[in-house]
Formats: C-alpha cells, sequence, structure tokens
C-alpha cells in the first residue's frame, strides 16, 4: 500500500491510488474512472525499483493511458472494452502482460457463485495484482457508484465463503465494499480485471 499512497501536491491530506479529479477537462474527471482505475494497476506493476510516484508523476501517467484507455460516450462499461484498451498501451509500450477476467453478467442466474470471484480476487492478490472492478449497478451497496470503475487491493472473507468485504480505492479514499451483497443485488453486473507482468 505504500506505493499507492499519493502525498498530495497542495499539502492535503495523502490520496490512495490515483483520483480522477485531477484530470484537467471535465470530460475526463466526470468519465474518467477506467483510465485512472487503469493507470493506477498499470504502473503499480511496472513501477521503476518499486519506487513510489508523486500526485504530478501519477497524473502524468493518467494522461498518458488516457490515449489508449479512452472512454466512450457510455464510459467503460464492459470489461472487455477495458482489457483491450490497456493491452494496446502495452503493445504501445512494448511491454508484454499477462491477463484475467471474471465477468458478473446482467442475468442473475448466469452469475458466478460468489465462492468463484472469491477464487478469481484470491488469485489476482497473491500476485501481487491490484484488480479492476467494474460495477455498473451498485445494488444495496452504498459504498460504490454505479457505472464506475474502483480498484480493488485487499480482502476479506469467511472460511466457508459466506461473505466478503473488499478494501477498495476510490477517489484518493480506501473503502469497503460488501461484495456478497453487491453480487446478490447489482441488477446490471459488472466484473473484474487484473494484469501481471509476462
Amino acid at each position: 500500500m505504500e506505493c499507492l499512497q499519493i502525498a498530495a501536491e497542495t499539502g492535503a491530506e495523502p490520496c490512495y491510488g490515483c483520483n480522477q479529479e485531477w484530470y484537467g477537462t471535465d470530460w475526463q474527471r466526470r468519465a474518467g474512472c477506467g483510465p485512472t482505475v487503469a493507470a493506477t494497476l498499470y504502473y503499480y506493476l511496472f513501477r521503476p525499483d518499486n519506487r513510489c510516484f508523486n500526485q504530478a508523476e501519477w497524473l502524468a501517467r493518467m494522461e498518458e493511458v488516457w490515449q489508449y484507455v479512452t472512454p466512450t460516450e457510455r464510459g467503460m462499461p464492459t470489461t472487455r472494452l477495458f482489457l483491450e484498451s490497456v493491452l494496446s498501451y502495452a503493445a504501445a509500450k512494448q511491454q508484454k502482460i499477462g491477463h484475467a477476467c471474471c465477468d458478473v453478467t446482467e442475468e442473475k442466474a448466469d452469475r458466478p457463485m460468489l465462492t468463484e470471484v472469491l477464487d478469481f480476487l484470491r488469485s489476482g492478490l497473491t500476485q501481487d495484482a491490484p484488480i479492476a472492478f467494474l460495477n455498473l449497478c451498485n445494488g444495496a451497496e452504498t459504498n460504490l457508484h454505479r457505472w464506475h470503475w474502483v480498484t480493488v487491493v485487499g480482502m476479506e472473507f469467511a472460511a466457508d465463503g459466506s461473505q466478503a468485504l473488499l478494501n477498495t480505492l476510490d477517489e484518493g479514499k480506501m473503502k469497503t465494499v460488501d461484495l456478497a451483497c453487491w453480487l446478490d443485488t447489482t441488477a446490471l453486473g459488472g466484473g473484474f480485471v487484473y494484469f501481471w507482468p509476462n
């Protein structure tokens, strides 16, 4: 987490992860959650000498990522669009990355079980890979914005897989999300994506 704690340029409280409010235009600030999460994931994995960036350095990377992970009029509403955009950015950087994706469908009967999602998340986090989380509808989970990407950096769960809390980064803050509640009550679904150096 030290590498994702960012000292604010104005002397304010440190941020956790990139913040789309740092972008320079109104459209970027409104639609920039996908590129913001992509920048957080990508530069966590490829940070030189494991060093931490300051806010200005992170913003420069966010702007660079935006050129490839570019929101449509509907933002980045699918894991596929996010995944393909990040892979395009990695290709431009001439860096090879592996990737994994777990979709949560709109149709509740077709969704993966909580234990399957937990296995996916555990696989990424044990590889020291932050995970991009797309939430199209937050359902009864009040700690998420709808139609929004956040970064998952940790989780706690019951041994029987009945409950799970995700530690997420959003708006420069750490937030806890009830995964079981979201998975059970989201009306539109979403999904999860992570990457690793290959």
